[in-house]
């Protein structure tokens, strides 16, 4: 497994390779990780991972400072998966112009994208998904601008507004990319892992897998015939309230165009934001009606 720190090593790395699946991550790598990456191992292709904790998706008062980096650890868990390259980009490296000690990126150009990426996550943290796309983007153009015949990136489901978005920046900008979607990685009792989960309390991460059980009374509810979505979705959210949840949102979409379901959709996903105590935990559930 080779470790490359810039973008002239990660080149040189790839220089051959003709098949590429990347996986990008922020690091302290969970098995939802390791997953992915043998996902990207299945493809017959040289897997590329990468670890960067990226400062333009965060905002002012969010945990950039705070998130875990355990990199020693990470690339013990990428070698034992049988990752081939890891990139782990300096801010410096990714933002040409970063400042140290504001944390400033200087990014000045930036992805411009559709209403959704304000709407749900987007809403409660305003341009968070600029700052993914921004960096995904970059981390496209230095993965493959080798120019390997085949080039796979690997999304993980729980983040699915994110992949959607993702899926719809490659369609619009015609990017010669596969986007692949992994699915989303549990703990026995359905909390969907996540490298914040090690921010809960003992108490929180008791309650923390009420989130995907709310969800599921959800698509229960719309599968036996219900289609008040909105008042499903007040519902639930008023449930959760009830138990001590800060709720961001309980949303029912179309999975194919991400606006809100209308009773004619067959192919629907449900999503939750809410937190235990200052932890924010997302999850949903992707399911199909029969026609």
């Amino acid at each position: 497994m080779q470790i490359v720190n810039t973008a002239q090593a990660l080149s040189q790395a790839l220089e051959n390779q003709s098949a590429i699946a990347f996986v990008p991550t922020m690091g302290n790598l969970h098995a939802g990780h390791i997953q992915l990456v043998e996902l990207a191992k299945s493809k017959n292709a040289c897997v590329v991972v990468s670890i960067f904790v990226n400062p333009l998706q965060f905002g002012q008062n969010e945990d950039l400072s705070q998130y875990p980096r355990t990199l020693d650890d990470d690339l013990e868990k990428l070698r034992a998966a049988g990752a081939d390259v890891v990139f782990t980009p300096s801010e410096q490296e990714i933002y040409p112009d970063f400042d140290v000690e504001t944390n400033a990126t200087h990014q000045n150009i930036t992805i411009n994208l559709p209403k959704l990426a304000n709407e749900l996550c987007g809403e409660v943290r305003p341009g968070h998904f600029s700052g993914v796309a921004t960096v995904v983007l970059k981390l496209f153009n230095l993965v493959f601008f080798n120019g390997a015949k085949t080039k796979i990136a690997i999304f993980g489901k729980k983040d699915f507004q994110q992949l959607f978005i993702i899926q719809d920046m490659v369609k619009a900008l015609n990017l010669p990319i596969e986007i692949i979607a992994g699915d989303t990685k549990r703990e026995s009792d359905g909390l969907a892992m996540s490298s914040r989960n090690g921010y809960l309390t003992p108490a929180q991460r008791l309650e923390a897998p009420r989130l995907y059980r709310a969800l599921g009374l959800l698509v229960d509810a719309i599968k036996q015939g219900r289609t008040d979505f909105s008042v499903l979705e007040t519902q639930t959210t008023q449930f959760l309230t009830q138990l001590g949840w800060i709720v961001d949102y309980i949303s029912i979409r179309s999975a194919a165009s991400m606006q809100p379901a209308a009773s004619s959709d067959r192919k629907l996903v449900v999503l939750g934001a809410a937190r235990q105590g200052n932890t924010r935990l997302i999850d949903n559930i992707e399911f199909t009606l029969p026609a």
